[in-house]
């Protein structure tokens, strides 16, 4: 029986909200742990770990979001009879393989945005290539992270809806839901679309308070400073 839009539907869409919220920040911090792997590897001396790195880069990216949601869902029961994953944890696999290769690129390019004098600098000073990619290299590395990560993210967040095919209820599917009881697809969907306004510029804004607080590519010294006060930190 169909019923008019009311409080109960806001409701469920703001669970939906939630379950969105936290399938993306999951699989977002899952996704930058191996993205962050992977772009290491990829700008590792190792050329082996390059070349898998690219490989698993060039395929994963290769192949629509929506069928390696359909992969997870359906070949992992087959490839591993024995284990039983909900829809949640099938969605979480999903994008975490999906965010990962494209977070590996950002982690890359930012790696190898670092001027090539930095690294000088630091193979001049003695430092492994451990040492060197923690004190020298990956703190600069992180300052050009953020802006593209936080893009991604929220790519991620929108993208995040094609789960609705494997039956989770995220914002979307529990607006599908709600738009069928109530028979009114424009206000329901106007309401789930401002949940995603309001997720993805929570998360802007996040990005953009990180950028504020963290240290700029400006010197850090005063001008007037003497030469005598500069000193190397945390070598």
């Amino acid at each position: 029986m169909l019923r008019s839009f009311g409080w109960q539907d806001i409701e469920a869409l703001a669970r939906g909200a939630l379950w969105t919220l936290a399938l993306c920040a999951i699989s977002g911090v899952l996704g930058t742990l191996l993205g962050g792997v992977i772009g290491l590897a990829a700008t590792s001396p190792s050329r082996i770990a390059r070349w898998v790195a690219t490989a698993l880069v060039t395929f994963v990216r290769g192949i629509p979001l929506l069928i390696i949601v359909f992969f997870a869902y359906f070949g992992i029961p087959l490839l591993f009879p024995d284990l039983s994953l909900s829809a949640f944890a099938t969605a979480v696999i999903a994008l975490t393989v999906f965010a990962s290769v494209y977070l590996a690129e950002i982690f890359r390019g930012s790696i190898n945005a670092v001027p090539r004098g930095q690294w000088e600098a630091a193979d001049a000073l003695g430092l492994g290539y451990v040492k060197k990619l923690r004190y020298v290299v990956l703190p600069q590395a992180m300052r050009i992270v953020v802006p593209p990560a936080i893009g991604f993210l929220i790519a991620l967040i929108k993208d995040s809806s094609l789960v609705t095919v494997i039956g989770f209820v995220e914002l979307t599917h529990a607006g599908t839901i709600t738009s069928n009881l109530t028979a009114n697809p424009i206000l329901t969907y106007s309401v789930v679309a401002a949940f995603y306004f309001v997720i993805c510029y929570g998360v802007s804004r996040l990005g953009r308070w990180y950028e504020q607080r963290s240290p700029t590519d400006k010197a850090a010294v005063d001008p007037e400073e003497k030469p005598s006060a500069l000193q190397l930190e945390g070598v």
